[in-house]
């Protein structure tokens, strides 16, 4: 079994819900297991190019153990991504889902279709905040540093806030042990 880190997020309509949905899909995927669940964050939409709009996120990760291959389980991403709503034709517009494939053990995939670890993984202090939760001494496979380093030296100024308390949601699942990043710059 592999472990794969998936980034969920959400700014169209009841983001909450969304992401509950999400997770609880991820959590029935055959020949897997969810191990863990990050806390929500409510992060602020990033201007790189896209256009998410001005609606704030819905962030978090999950943590699952899986002999699906890494193309499949994108595939699968995807697929829930439509299941809830989510336009394939608008990729960079706001969101009800977006799923991400963030790390799939410590392999390197650079394909058209796929690229693993996440291109913007060690740039983006909304999936670095979750990822920390979930696992801080994690490495990533091409910087060969651990989130917790990654997050040590983010310059992403934008706003990510751990919701507090954690919004009541369908699963139960959370990493035990873990300890919320601080570090989230104030504007």
């Amino acid at each position: 079994m592999a472990t794969a880190f998936i980034g969920f997020g959400s700014n169209l309509g009841n983001r909450l819900d969304f992401c509950d949905r999400a997770v609880t899909l991820l959590g029935l995927l055959p020949h897997s297991r969810l191990d863990a669940v990050s806390s929500l964050y409510e992060t602020e939409p990033i201007d790189d190019g896209a256009a998410p709009g001005p609606e704030w996120f819905l962030n978090g990760a999950v943590q699952i153990e899986t002999d699906i291959a890494p193309k499949s389980l994108l595939e699968i991403c995807r697929e829930i991504e439509r299941a809830l709503g989510r336009d394939p034709a608008d990729r960079k517009g706001p969101r009800t889902l977006d799923l991400d494939l963030l790390l799939y053990d410590d392999l390197i995939v650079t394909d058209p279709t796929l690229t693993i670890p996440h291109p913007r993984l060690h740039l983006r202090r909304f999936v670095l905040a979750p990822l920390i939760e979930l696992d801080p001494e994690r490495r990533h496979p091409l910087l060969g540093q651990s989130v917790r380093a990654l997050m040590s030296q983010l310059r992403d100024p934008s706003i990510v806030r751990r919701l507090s308390p954690q919004p009541n949601s369908r699963y139960g699942t959370r990493p035990t042990g873990s300890t919320p990043p601080t570090g989230s710059p104030k504007r």
